[in-house]
């Protein structure tokens, strides 16, 4: 699994997510999409939505699962070569290292050459917030909280699932996230539902956000809040967050770049009140969002040693 993994992760540092290559979290939506269409005909009621909210997330995370386990293994029946090839391929697709790295460049780049408007634009790609209206130090706000969180989902946890079980329950992990994102809202529509795929969401990224404050804490000494600084924003600020696995990566950050994050977004117009994590000691300025991709790279490498030293130990007992 040790090759496995590193191997992905040198794909993904190479080739990102080419838009020539079909994405799995596409199919996902896809099969998302129909699932919520074909239940909400059937499930009317109120009790019937949260019902169908279990039989949603049965269906996406189970299909998630078993294709790919089923096509690694068609695979390795014809050849062992083509069998981890196609474990290696499915797996890198797991993960979201250059891409999230690219999305947060493309606002800090035109961000640094005074082109508010095109950075706004950017960020929109990636946070789920209006950004019409931002001024600089919030469009750097919602680079910063967007590459710290997304370490979690889009690196560490598929990370920590797929040294567990590989590209099979990394890829159902991926299915669990992308439900999150799409139907796991407490809105009117979404709140009955959604709320299966909210709950496993948190249930999943539990042990991985911790994971990464505490990789996020032992990088520390190396960014401008040093240990102390990050540990006391962790410990006072991330239970705050109303998400349980959020604020931790989101305080740690704060920390470690002396920043103040959180505070007022707007969602289609709707204001949206959030702790604020960290002491606003230095001004938001794009060099956050490069330093927070630098703590970003930190944690891979980290939690890569760890999970290999891990394997190695558990396989050797």
């Amino acid at each position: 699994m040790i090759k496995l993994v590193i191997g992905a992760l040198v794909l993904d540092l190479f080739l990102g997510d080419p838009r020539w290559l079909p994405h799995p979290v596409v199919l996902m939506g896809r099969f998302i999409t129909w699932m919520e269409g074909w239940l909400r005909r059937l499930f009317k009621s109120a009790s019937g939505q949260y019902f169908a909210g279990i039989i949603l997330v049965l269906a996406t995370v189970g299909s998630a699962f078993i294709i790919t386990r089923q096509l690694i293994t068609w695979a390795f029946q014809l050849h062992s070569w083509l069998g981890f090839a196609v474990h290696l391929l499915l797996l890198y697709t797991t993960l979201a290292v250059k891409s999230l790295h690219c999305h947060a460049r493309a606002v800090a780049v035109p961000l640094s050459e005074g082109k508010i408007n095109e950075a706004r634009r950017q960020l929109a790609k990636i946070v789920g917030r209006d950004t019409h209206n931002l001024s600089y130090r919030e469009v750097c706000r919602g680079a910063v909280e967007t590459v710290a969180e997304n370490t979690v989902d889009g690196i560490i946890s598929p990370l920590f699932y797929a040294f567990i079980g590989g590209a099979p329950l990394a890829m159902a992990y991926k299915a669990v996230n992308t439900l999150d994102s799409m139907v796991g809202y407490r809105d009117e529509r979404y709140s009955r539902l959604g709320w299966a795929s909210a709950r496993l969401d948190d249930l999943a990224n539990y042990i991985p956000a911790r994971i990464t404050g505490l990789i996020f804490l032992i990088i520390s000494p190396l960014t401008p809040g040093g240990f102390a600084e990050t540990y006391k924003i962790i410990k006072r600020d991330a239970p705050k967050h109303p998400s349980p696995n959020s604020g931790i990566p989101e305080a740690a950050a704060a920390g470690a770049l002396r920043v103040q994050l959180g505070g007022t977004n707007y969602y289609r117009g709707a204001a949206s009140h959030r702790a604020l994590m960290g002491d606003d000691i230095e001004p938001l300025q794009v060099q956050h969002i490069y330093r927070v991709i630098g703590l970003m790279y930190g944690a891979v490498f980290l939690a890569v040693l760890l999970g290999c030293v891990i394997t190695l130990f558990f396989r050797g007992w």
